[in-house]
């Protein structure tokens, strides 16, 4: 049994912006720390071993300049690598090509504070329908995987995390999640009615529900 409303409130988010050299990008941030060492975190982050006990399985060179692949979603090149620190990576999917930063920071010997920067570039059009709930939702459904693996909790295949995904449980954990993303829109100066129903849309896309 998971503490859906436990593991909602646990997380901190972001929504804001980053100049690259193609232009204005978006970035939404999730952030969360765990009871565990960095040196625990950075090894279930980076282990092709470990990964799957908690996302998905991978394949490929993880180290600097290797490519990795999700099975059945995101593959790219990673670009940088201080651990236990710090690694990012190309995030390509759907023939798009976003980044992420993973940031680990240790707030005591057995406490660390894991931060995820997704930055991409997406079209005024796109955001303007589902907002960043439509990839918050997903990093907030990997966290919620970390925090079972980190806490000592059993391994969740893809299809087990699928059935569980369509569950009343899983629904109510994605409904939290995009409407907490919703907010901190709204507190990033995004307007509040259109805010909300950006996370309208991408929650219903996410559970099914009528939008």
């Amino acid at each position: 049994m998971i503490d859906v409303t436990q593991q909602i409130n646990a997380v901190r988010r972001r929504v804001g912006t980053r100049i690259l050299e193609a232009g204005e990008a978006r970035t939404v941030t999730i952030i969360q720390t765990y009871r565990a060492a960095i040196e625990d975190v950075w090894d279930a982050c980076t282990s092709a071993e470990r990964i799957p006990r908690w996302f998905l399985p991978v394949t490929g060179e993880l180290k600097l300049g290797g490519r990795y692949q999700l099975e059945g979603n995101a593959g790219g090149t990673i670009e940088g690598c201080d651990p236990p620190e710090s690694f990012s990576a190309t995030w390509e999917y759907g023939g798009e090509v976003s980044w992420i930063e993973v940031r680990l920071t240790p707030e005591a010997p057995d406490r660390t504070r894991l931060e995820i920067e997704h930055i991409a570039h997406v079209s005024d059009e796109r955001w303007a329908e589902f907002g960043p709930a439509a990839v918050g939702i997903g990093w907030d459904s990997a966290i919620l995987g970390l925090s079972l693996h980190l806490s000592g909790g059993p391994a969740m295949d893809p299809q087990q995390g699928m059935a569980w995904a369509a569950s009343d449980e899983g629904k109510r954990f994605m409904t939290l999640s995009g409407e907490r993303w919703g907010e901190v829109h709204i507190a990033s100066g995004a307007d509040e009615a259109e805010a909300r129903a950006m996370a309208g849309r991408t929650i219903a896309a996410y559970t099914g529900a009528p939008g």
